[in-house]
Parts: structure tokens; C-alpha cells; sequence
């Protein structure tokens, strides 16, 4: 058997269309990237998490035939991920919840405009003011700074993920970090950082 590993995404997918057995391969390397994408969108229970992620991996199974391998498999998982996600929280009449900053380490180089921002150690204090920052953007903003810059995703990848123009998230991404830097200065979280 050959070593899948070393197989591409596409590979797998055409050898999980063979033999479903070679799906455990995708479902690995994916899964602790789509359980983090998942938490950074709001889902913070473990437990509602792997629920989504049954969800998610049980929709990409029945619809990789549909998976054009021209494509990036990676963008679309995400894109999966993020509609199953979003399909969840309208489900449940729910909220985005928990702590979407837990390990956003350069957020600071963020908001000071900064793409390739500079790592900065933050405290607890710091990542509660962040995340409740990031839970106050409207859906459409958090969304694009999570891909962008929590998921290092590039502008192609967010517009084959969210099924939008490049044009679109650009627009997004700067309007979104403007808003980020508004919402921390209101409450003083910039003064003392930036």
C-alpha cells in the first residue's frame, strides 16, 4: 500500500472515492485544523464542536464527488466548514461564543496595520479584550479576520471559501481590522499596546 502521507489532497480524494477506508486519511489531516477554525468562529463547547464536525466531514464525504480536483481541496473543506458552521448556529438560534483569541498572538500587528505583524506575548486580560472585540464585529468581518489572519489564508483562499470576489474581501479585511481597532481604542485596550 502506498504511503498517503506523502500523497496530495486531490490524490486521496480520488483514492477515497476507491476505497472509503482512504477517507480516514483526509479526516486526519484535517480535523484539529477544522476544530480550531470552528472554535475561532464562535463554537467554544467541545462537545458542540465535534457535533459540528461530524457534520462537516459527513457532508464532505458525500459530496466528494462533486469535488472538482483542479481546485483547492483545502479551500473547499473550509468553505464546508464554515457554511456547516454558520448552519449550526442558525439551528440552534445561537450565538458566536468563547474565545476567538486564544492563540492570536499577532492580533496587535493587526490593528497597527501591520500584515506580517510582529509576535506579541499577550496576557490573559489582553485576549479577553480581544476576543470580546472580535465577538462584537458583525459575522461578515470576524469571518475574514479569522481566515486571514488567525487561519493565515490568502485573499484567493478567503473568496473561494466565502464564494465572494477577491475584490470583496479585500474591502472586508480592511474594514474589518478598521472596526477591530475602533472597538479595542473604546474600551482603552490600544492606548497602553500599540
Amino acid at each position: 500500500m502506498v504511503d498517503s502521507s506523502s500523497l496530495s489532497d486531490a490524490s486521496v480524494v480520488a483514492q477515497s472515492l476507491k476505497d472509503k477506508d482512504s477517507f480516514a486519511v483526509l479526516i486526519l489531516r484535517y480535523e484539529a485544523k477544522l476544530d480550531r477554525y470552528v472554535r475561532r468562529l464562535g463554537v467554544a463547547n467541545a462537545d458542540d464542536r465535534h457535533d459540528v464536525l461530524q457534520d462537516i466531514f459527513i457532508k464532505v464525504y458525500r459530496n466528494l464527488n462533486a469535488f472538482n480536483a483542479s481546485l483547492s481541496f483545502s479551500s473547499w473543506i473550509y468553505r464546508i466548514a464554515h457554511n456547516e458552521t454558520m448552519s449550526w448556529f442558525r439551528k440552534r438560534k445561537a450565538r458566536p461564543e468563547g474565545h476567538m483569541a486564544d492563540d492570536g498572538d499577532e492580533i496587535l500587528g493587526l490593528i497597527s496595520g501591520g500584515e506580517s505583524s510582529e509576535k506579541v506575548h499577550l496576557e490573559e486580560s489582553d485576549r479577553a479584550a480581544i476576543s470580546e472585540a472580535l465577538e462584537r464585529l458583525p459575522q461578515k468581518y470576524r469571518d475574514v479576520l479569522v481566515l486571514r489572519f488567525f487561519e493565515e489564508r490568502t485573499y484567493e483562499e478567503i473568496a473561494d471559501i466565502l464564494e465572494m470576489p477577491i475584490g470583496t474581501v479585500a474591502t472586508l479585511v480592511f474594514r474589518a481590522k478598521d472596526r477591530l481597532r475602533i472597538l479595542l481604542e473604546n474600551v482603552g485596550y490600544l492606548y497602553g499596546h500599540a
